[in-house]
C-alpha cells in the first residue's frame, strides 16, 4: 500500500455501515418479492415450435421479452416466429442457444438428453430453465417417470456442468397460454434452483407475464415431484374439461 492509499483509508474505527450494526447483530431478511430486472435479457426457447414452447415464448413476447424460437430446423424456428410476431426470431437450437441470455428448455422427454448433450458448448455459462415433464401415457391415463438422475431438471445438471440449471413453468396450459383472448395466466409457477440469484431471476420472468407469479419451490432434488404433478392435472383437466393451474396459499 502506498502512502496515499493509506491516508485514503479510513482508520479501523472510522464509523461505517458496517460499523453502526450492534456486534452480534443479524442483517434484516431480504424482502423474497424484492426481484431483479430482467427486461433487458434476451430469452431463448428451445423447442419453441411445440406448443408450450410457442405458448411461452408468446406470452414472454407480448409482456416485452426479446425471445428467439429454437428448433432442431431454423426453417421450422423461422415459421413459428413470423407466425407468433411480436418481434420473435426463429433460430436453429444452436444459434438460438448462443444468441440468448437466458434458455428455457422445451423439448419432447424423448429427445430431452441428446438435445442439450448436443448443446453443451453453446449453453456453457447460460442460465438454462427445464420445463420439461417426464410422462409416459397408456389407457388409464398420464403418470410419472422418473429419470435416472432424478428427474429432468437434475438430467439437465448433468449433461450441463458449465451452465447454470433451474426448473420451472411445468404447470401452465399451452391452451391458455397460446389463447389471445386470455389477457391473463392466472396461476404460479414453482422454481427450483440451486442459486437464489438464479431463482431470483426465474421468478421475476415469471412475473412479467400477467397474472402469474414465479414461488420458490426448492433446490433441484425437489424437482421430481414438481415434474410429476403434470400428470396429476392432466387427470384434473380431463374429468372437469378444464386447464388447471396452481396457486400456492399464504405466501
Amino acid at each position: 500500500m502506498t502512502t496515499s492509499d493509506a491516508a485514503a483509508t479510513p482508520p479501523a474505527s472510522s464509523a461505517s455501515p458496517a460499523s453502526s450494526v450492534p456486534a452480534g447483530a443479524k442483517p434484516a431478511p431480504r424482502d423474497p418479492w424484492d426481484l431483479p430486472d430482467v427486461s433487458g435479457l434476451v430469452v431463448g426457447v428451445l423447442g419453441g415450435t411445440g406448443d408450450q414452447g410457442r405458448g411461452l415464448a408468446y406470452r414472454l413476447a407480448k409482456a416485452g421479452q426479446k425471445v428467439i424460437i429454437g428448433s432442431r430446423a431454423a426453417e421450422r424456428a423461422q415459421t413459428a416466429a413470423a407466425e407468433l410476431g411480436l418481434g420473435i426470431e426463429g433460430l436453429a437450437n444452436a444459434d438460438c442457444a448462443r444468441r440468448s441470455d437466458v434458455v428455457i428448455v422445451a423439448v419432447p422427454w424423448d429427445g430431452h438428453g441428446k438435445t442439450l448433450e448436443s448443446l453443451r458448448e453453446e449453453l456453457a455459462g447460460k442460465l438454462v430453465i427445464d420445463c420439461v415433464n417426464p410422462l409416459g401415457f397408456d389407457k388409464k391415463g398420464a403418470y410419472a417417470l422418473k429419470p435416472e438422475e432424478g428427474s429432468a431438471a437434475e438430467q439437465a445438471a448433468a449433461l450441463l456442468p458449465d451452465s447454470r440449471v433451474t426448473a420451472a413453468f411445468h404447470h401452465l396450459s399451452a391452451v391458455l397460454l397460446q389463447d389471445p383472448e386470455i389477457a391473463e395466466i392466472d396461476t404460479d409457477v414453482m422454481v427450483l434452483g440451486e442459486s437464489r440469484a438464479d431463482t431470483d431471476l426465474v421468478q421475476a420472468l415469471a412475473a412479467r407475464i400477467p397474472g402469474m407469479r414465479g414461488v420458490f419451490a426448492g433446490r433441484l432434488r425437489n424437482a421430481h415431484q414438481v415434474e410429476s404433478l403434470v400428470a396429476n392435472l392432466i387427470s384434473v383437466n380431463r374429468r372437469y374439461k378444464a386447464h388447471a393451474g396452481l396457486r400456492v396459499t399464504d405466501v
